[in-house]
Order: structure tokens, then C-alpha cells, then sequence
């Protein structure tokens, strides 16, 4: 299982999840976008670190959560880094 994190970002504190771009059970691709994030007016996508399956969303669309958090994991699959 490998988790999907907020990147660090600088002096900021928190950022609110827009919009997960998967659903759980979907297959996704080593550097694919999975969510975007929007902090200070700015909106950003977080990418999968691995190839895999989208294990479960920790952090539903609407929520907050800080640089460093676990948003989500993936189950990755043989050769998926």
C-alpha cells in the first residue's frame, strides 16, 4: 500500500480538496493526476507516486488537509514504481 500525500508547499497550511479525478477500485498510472487541491485561489493536481489500484480516498472532496496528510492510497501493482 502506498500513500497519496500532500506535497510541502511553502508557508502554506492547509489546502481543501476539490475533486478526486478517480474513483476507488479505478486503476490508475504512475504520475497520473488522482486529485486536485485548491489552496490560496490556486488549483493544483496531486499525482499517484505509483501505478496501481485507487485503494481509498481518506480525504472526501470538500475537506482540508495539511502538507505532509495521507489523502488517499494505492494499492500499487508489480512493477507499478
Amino acid at each position: 500500500m502506498v500513500d497519496i500525500v500532500i506535497p510541502p508547499l511553502g508557508e502554506v497550511e492547509e489546502v481543501r480538496v476539490v475533486r478526486w479525478l478517480h474513483e476507488v477500485g479505478d486503476e490508475v498510472q504512475a504520475g497520473e493526476a488522482v486529485a486536485e487541491v485548491e489552496c490560496e485561489k490556486t488549483t493544483f493536481v496531486i499525482e499517484a507516486p505509483v501505478g496501481g489500484r485507487l485503494f481509498a480516498i481518506l480525504v472526501p472532496e470538500g475537506r482540508v488537509a495539511a502538507p505532509g496528510e495521507v489523502i488517499g492510497k494505492i494499492a500499487e501493482r508489480a512493477g507499478g514504481r
